[in-house]
């Protein structure tokens, strides 16, 4: 659905579980009304301002990147067919890259890619040297879930590895 935002060496790449319908529409990543993404990255210092869903191309100047583990729908996670998310390909795009982090956006992404219930923050698995890190979801429909400190923390960990 949208095209992956990535480089080598990036210090984050953010993995949602697919694009949502206003992002696939509007061709933009977290481009939903309710979607705390782009905000929280201006917040926790991961940008130096709150960049618009329009800027998605230019993340990797600040070090950060983007993907989804299904890139062949979009819709709510409900909606999502996650038998075909392709977790061989995916793996080799990490491995490919290798940023330092890998950010799952959602307890689901990663317990899709993991197989596996997860918890927030640094999880046991490494994809090659690549740190796996689960925050909690920035969309609206995941609101009684929020809490910025995961997100704060990932930043402590991104600023400490600079």
């Amino acid at each position: 659905m949208l095209p992956d935002v990535l480089q080598y060496n990036l210090d984050i790449v953010f993995c949602g579980t697919a694009a949502g319908e206003t992002s696939a529409k509007l061709q933009m990543y977290y481009a939903g009304p309710g979607n705390k993404f782009w905000r929280t990255l201006g917040e926790v210092g991961l940008t130096p301002r709150v960049l618009t869903p329009r800027e998605f191309p230019d993340l990797p100047k600040h070090g950060l990147g983007l993907t989804d583990l299904v890139k062949d729908a979009s819709g709510m996670d409900n909606e999502i067919d996650f038998r075909t998310k392709g977790s061989k390909a995916f793996r080799d795009k990490i491995i490919k890259f290798q940023p330092k982090v890998l950010c799952f956006n959602g307890k689901r992404a990663a317990q899709e890619f993991l197989s596996r219930s997860v918890h927030y923050g640094v999880q046991p698995e490494q994809i090659g040297n690549t740190r796996l890190f689960v925050a909690p979801s920035t969309s609206g429909a995941a609101n009684r879930f929020w809490d910025i400190k995961w997100w704060e923390e990932l930043a402590r960990q991104a600023h400490q590895d600079s």
